[in-house]
């Protein structure tokens, strides 16, 4: 709690524990949604018997351990010319205790990929509340491949409890807080915010504070169901997760559901609202069970580029 109360402030940590501790494994109401399976204790039991039932656990385990590499790019008239190929590597919901082959493989892409900045989206823990040891081991190994500065927020899977430690490995968390990327006297602006989807506590308007107007800015947040407030702030592009695209998809990835109050359009891969470009990452890892179909897993490497 010291080192919280250090990193946040005392009223700060206090209330954001507090909140976490009222809420962390409510299953109905809380958050914007009403319904929160993740937090069901009987809901890997219910799934894992009836996809053993149908013969599909074994198939869904192997999936999951497929993490593919994908590209994007964002292009804007607003990057300086400088930050014109700027390579950002983004993480997202790694679940890291909870498919060791999902992270090795995960491991094993990240060691073979040059980049400038690499950016974690959140959700590093499997289970939603309870113990986390597991949780930052991993991700300590996962730290030692990533050869670039790393931003991060955390999701609504992580406590604020972990934060002070993984910034002890390199990370800088950034809590309704941003971080300003200069190269040959050119900036460029990364917010992030704390999870908006189930704690609510994120606030676009401190992270983004201080911005200059016309200047690039990317947002960081776990869930891209925050897209409106994003656009509205000026933010010309959003790099999110939480989704999981799904991650139990019927035949051509259509997503049984997204656990997301935002357009299904949105719930993968590349969009635009209004002048701001999104990307929401299907993760890296699995929620509930390390099982997928039919919406490989995936770790995204983004390139800016001056239009």
């Amino acid at each position: 709690m010291r080192a919280l109360e250090a990193r946040l402030g005392r009223l700060h940590a206090r209330q954001r524990l507090g909140i976490e501790r009222d809420h962390e494994a409510q299953v109905f109401g809380q958050g914007l949604n009403f319904f929160h399976p993740e937090n069901l204790a009987a809901s890997p039991l219910l799934v894992r018997a009836a996809l053993t039932a149908v013969g599909l656990y074994r198939r869904g385990l192997a999936n999951a351990e497929k993490v593919v590499l994908r590209e994007n790019s964002l292009v804007s008239a607003k990057l300086p010319h400088a930050f014109d190929g700027f390579a950002i590597l983004h993480l997202s919901d790694l679940h890291a205790d909870m498919c060791p082959k999902a992270m090795a493989r995960v491991r094993t892409l990240v060691d073979d990929i040059s980049c400038d900045l690499c950016v974690l989206t959140g959700d590093y823990r499997g289970a939603t509340h309870g113990p986390y040891e597991a949780t930052l081991a991993a991700m300590a190994e996962l730290r030692e491949a990533i050869r670039a500065p790393i931003l991060a927020v955390l999701g609504n899977h992580d406590t604020i409890l972990m934060a002070p430690r993984l910034e002890q490995m390199g990370m800088r968390v950034l809590l309704n807080e941003r971080e300003t990327i200069v190269r040959a006297g050119a900036r460029i602006h990364v917010a992030g915010i704390d999870d908006a989807h189930y704690f609510r506590v994120d606030n676009i308007e401190k992270a983004g504070e201080g911005i200059p107007n016309g200047e690039f800015s990317i947002l960081l947040s776990h869930t891209p169901e925050i897209y409106r407030q994003a656009a509205h702030a000026g933010f010309d592009a959003l790099l999110a997760g939480h989704t999981h695209g799904g991650q139990i998809c019927l035949p051509g990835g259509v997503a049984l559901t997204l656990d997301s109050v935002l357009p299904r359009a949105f719930g993968a891969g590349a969009w635009r609202y209004h002048d701001m470009q999104g990307y929401t990452s299907v993760g890296a890892g699995s929620s509930v069970l390390p099982v997928r179909f039919n919406c490989p897993p995936e770790i995204t490497l983004h390139r800016l580029r001056t239009a």
